[in-house]
């Protein structure tokens, strides 16, 4: 915990101008400011703050203690313990230079972390495929799961990834942690990006087959139900999509199965309504 204390410390420290909106980093080693979304000024008013993120300060323990009805789920937390010993396990062989976080969900428009940079890029290997049935309160339930993307192996996925400062790191990837690790459903992984024709090594979050939530041979019509019934205290899980299309609409990526998909779910959710409507 005092390492926490004296890493925020020396975070408060570091200079910030807002710039366009969005809180910028001076330091670095660099003389002048940099502008995180130098590659991408679209992007500017489509990403939330950090500091103002709800993720920023994010502990499931105290999300549990608000919503008494969730109170099963704290069994199937990570404990601190796991979740320091992933975090140090996948970083021990980083080298000492910034880190690069590869977003292809919610980080792609609220990644909750201090970044220099921001540019579009493309996972190699791997794919975005909406196979996680969400069931712990964040966009579903046990009666009504939700469901959300995870990475999974296949032929690439585009994204968005984010530059870490190297001496940001430890503090901003414990935040990050404390995300992504809420309950097993992740594994942490560096994985191969292409942005701009150069080959990056990044930081990302890969689906873990072991886990409840993962369902790697879930159908169309439960993906467009969850959709649909999905919600919970972070919203619904069709916000969720539209949110991915969304961004993907500013960056000028095309992915038909985010498109169709959502198409499906509004679809469905719309003769849902109407069906009720006929019925009163």
């Amino acid at each position: 915990m005092q390492k926490l204390k004296d890493l925020s410390a020396r975070h408060a420290t570091v200079t910030q101008s807002e710039f366009g909106g969005f809180w910028c980093l001076v330091g670095f080693g660099m003389n002048q400011l940099q502008d995180p979304f130098q590659y991408h000024p679209e992007l500017r008013d489509k990403i939330t703050e950090p500091l103002s993120s709800f993720f920023r300060n994010f502990r499931a323990e105290t999300i549990l203690e608000k919503h008494p009805e969730l109170e099963w789920v704290g069994e199937f937390l990570h404990t601190d313990d796991e979740r320091e010993k992933s975090r140090l396990d996948a970083l021990k062989h980083h080298p000492e230079e910034d880190l690069w976080v590869f977003a292809y969900g919610s980080l792609m428009w609220d990644p909750a972390l201090k970044f220099s940079e921001v540019r579009r890029a493309k996972v190699l290997g791997y794919e975005r495929r909406f196979i996680l049935k969400e069931i712990y309160g964040g966009r579903g339930n046990k009666e009504a799961p939700g469901l959300m993307a995870a990475l999974d192996r296949g032929d690439g996925c585009e994204g968005l990834i984010f530059r870490i400062p190297k001496d940001f790191i430890e503090f901003e990837t414990e935040i990050l942690w404390r995300r992504e690790l809420v309950v097993p459903t992740y594994t942490p992984a560096f994985v191969t990006a292409v942005a701009d024709d150069q080959h990056l090594k990044v930081l990302t979050f890969v689906a873990d087959h072991q886990t409840v939530q993962i369902c790697g041979d879930i159908s169309r019509e439960e993906q467009i139900n969850c959709l649909v019934n999905g919600r919970g205290i972070l919203g619904t899980s069709l916000e969720y999509l539209e949110n991915v299309v969304s961004q993907f609409e500013v960056l000028g990526i095309k992915d038909e199965e985010c498109s169709t998909l959502l198409a499906e779910a509004k679809a469905h959710r719309l003769s849902l309504a109407t069906s009720d409507e006929g019925g009163v």
